[in-house]
Formats: structure tokens, sequence, C-alpha cells
């Protein structure tokens, strides 16, 4: 039987035995097609994910350079303050021990 639906001598039966191959192999053909969209969209969820760590790692060492920036700012600031500060120390210490204040310490031009 099988010699006769593969060398065409019952037609019909040769047509009907090529539509259930055409149809076995659509099937099997889909079903590998819907396996790799399903791999591919987990795959580019997976790649998603990746790419927002990605640009929070860029936005995160962006942020700690101006971080740096920022510090080198603010000790430049302190160094200043301290320098002030020690001089108004000078000026208290100064008008505390001195009679003629105000007027020493502006007449010093």
């Amino acid at each position: 039987m099988l010699i006769d639906l593969l060398t065409g001598a019952n037609p019909a039966a040769s047509w009907t035995f090529a539509l259930a191959l055409l149809v076995v192999v659509s099937v099997v053909v889909w079903l590998l097609l819907h396996l790799v969209a399903g791999t591919a969209l987990k795959i580019e969820a997976e790649v998603a994910e990746v790419w927002e760590r990605g640009q929070r790692v860029a936005n995160n060492t962006i942020h700690t350079v101006k971080l740096i920036e920022i510090a080198a700012g603010v000790e430049a600031i302190l160094q200043r303050a301290g320098g002030i500060a020690t001089s108004a120390q000078a000026i208290k210490a100064h008008a505390e021990t001195c009679p003629g204040c105000p007027e020493c310490f502006l007449g010093r031009s």
C-alpha cells in the first residue's frame, strides 16, 4: 500500500497522503516557529532589563564625577571658611585686649 501511495498508482490516496503530510509538516513548522518566537520574546525582555541597568550604571557614573567635583568645591570652601574663622578669632582676641578698639583696628589701613 505504501508503494502505491508513493508511485501514484492510486491518485486519490496519494493526494490524501500528500495533504496529510503537508498538514503534519505545517504543524511541526508552526510549533517550531512558535517556540522560536517565545524564546525571542524572552531574550528581548532580558536585553531590555540589561539595557535599563546599563543606563542606570552610566547615569550613576556621571553623578559620581559630579559628586567628586562638588566635594572638591566644598573642600575649598571649608579651607577658606577655616581661614575666615581664624581671622575672626584673631580680631576678637585683639578687641578683647585692646582698650582703643574698634578705632585702632579701623585706623590701621
